[in-house]
């Protein structure tokens, strides 16, 4: 996500940061390519008005103008206007209520809202610790109930029965008395895709909210629609009493107007973000911590917290003691890093999350995408025990056997030992005394590309 717009801004600013002296021309140049920039990221033109005067205000300020280091203070102004468009700070789900707490979900046709439905109850269940019942009140789409209790079974949540010959309104009131049956925590109806233009269909969700009351109102609104989404968002808002947005299909958006439009627009946080198709895929909208990805200096506290609830400790601790012992890092290790990262969400999602790769280019990126795990992967399964944990003895013939095994390419398996390599030389520079400092000042602040990346 922002992929572009992080490449905009990020070579603009970049000019600005070694300034040591900030005029009213250069910034009104910056400040000329940084509407662009917003512009051309689908930005609603209203938002990027206002967030180009508030920085102007600031930039030609006795903070910027008498700084020490006038063009790092110009950035923080930026990266401080762009929060603030934003909503400054993640605003958490309301479920102080008697339970069940209600969640009600509104949102256009294929907006992803019956996948954000289970990708919530898990989110809640694994980081809030509740209990979570799901009801579907869609009885307009196919196959729509039916969807939501396969999903429902995946994340493990309790699920409401309805068929299609149901009243919604009826369905969602059933949903919460049988939820305060069984105890349950909390309660998310899923609702029929709907236009804001038709007026049946927003009658009916207004009598399903009357009928339940729920304490989140939660809209689901796809990223990749851009300003459109803000302007959706807003004419829902003006029909529903809405506390908050998913904002849905980040991971395939590479301009970021939506994230940027809908706060400002509507008043209403953003209050995830879906980052994929797989039921884990939802995060906490952090605006601070999106900024910083916009701005190429990455998300340190998103990546820390991806490790701390997503590795396999007690894998990392056999590492960690194999390393001191003094025993080799090989392919078998190797191949538990790539199924480590593959449970993080994909290389993708950490290379968004790691400072510095805006300065990466788009072909080393290519290089390694999620597919490309894969393809490893079952490099290292064709090989045999003895092959993995002496990867020196892989030559000609047996390079030629484990390529046709993997169904790749001699050259994969070569990249694939080349990486390696440097993996492995980064694991036995890491089991040094102060191995963690040494190896980044040698990797001076960047990842070698020659060849592929380390992972």
């Amino acid at each position: 996500m922002f992929d572009s717009l992080s490449e905009r801004l990020g070579s603009t600013l970049q000019k600005l940061r070694g300034q040591g002296r900030i005029t009213e021309g250069n910034v009104k140049d910056t400040l000329r390519e940084v509407r662009m920039a917003l512009l051309e990221a689908d930005v609603a033109l209203p938002v990027v008005r206002e967030f180009i005067a508030s920085v102007k205000e600031r930039a030609m300020g006795q903070d910027v103008l008498h700084s020490l280091t006038p063009g790092q203070a110009l950035v923080k102004v930026v990266s401080d206007e762009l929060t603030a468009i934003m909503g400054e700070a993640n605003e958490t789900l309301n479920l102080n209520a008697q339970p069940p707490a209600v969640i009600l979900m509104a949102g256009l046709q294929g907006a992803g809202k019956t996948t954000s439905v289970a990708k919530l109850a898990r989110w809640l269940k694994e980081r809030e610790k509740k209990s979570v019942m799901v009801a579907s009140a869609d009885v307009y789409r196919p196959a729509a109930i039916e969807q939501l209790k396969t999903l429902a079974n995946e994340v493990d949540a309790a699920f409401f029965p309805s068929t299609g010959d149901q009243n919604p309104v009826d369905i969602a009131r059933a949903a919460v008395e049988q939820a305060k049956l069984q105890f349950i925590d909390v309660v998310i109806i899923d609702t029929a895709g709907r236009l804001h233009i038709d007026d049946e269909m927003m009658t009916e969700i207004k009598q399903i909210h009357a009928a339940i009351d729920p304490i989140e109102t939660l809209f689901t609104v796809d990223s990749m629609t851009g300003q459109d989404a803000a302007n959706t968002a807003k004419a829902f808002n003006d029909a529903l009493p809405l506390t908050g947005i998913i904002l849905t299909k980040t991971d395939g958006d590479a301009r970021g107007g939506a994230a940027l439009s809908i706060r400002h627009i509507t008043g209403k946080p953003i209050k995830f973000m879906g980052v994929g198709e797989k039921t884990d895929a939802l995060e906490p909208f952090h605006p601070d911590r999106v900024v910083s990805r916009i701005l190429g200096m990455g998300d340190i506290l998103s990546l820390v917290e991806d490790v701390q609830r997503k590795v396999d400790k007690g894998a990392a601790d056999k590492l960690a003691n194999k390393l001191k012992k003094g025993k080799g890092f090989d392919l078998e290790d190797f191949r538990d890093q790539l199924r480590q990262m593959g449970n993080m969400g994909g290389i993708g999602s950490m290379l968004d999350k790691m400072p510095g790769m805006g300065n990466i280019t788009a072909a080393a990126k290519e290089q390694v995408n999620d597919k490309e795990l894969g393809k490893l992967e079952a490099i290292i399964n064709s090989m045999t025990k003895k092959e993995r944990q002496r990867p020196d003895i892989i030559k000609g013939s047996r390079k030629k056997r484990i390529a046709a095994g993997s169904g790749t390419q001699i050259q994969d398996v070569n990249r694939l030992l080349k990486q390696f390599k440097q993996m492995q030389t980064m694991m036995k520079k890491m089991s040094q005394k102060g191995g963690m400092a040494k190896m980044m000042r040698g990797l001076g602040g960047k990842f070698p590309m020659g060849g592929g990346m380390p992972f």
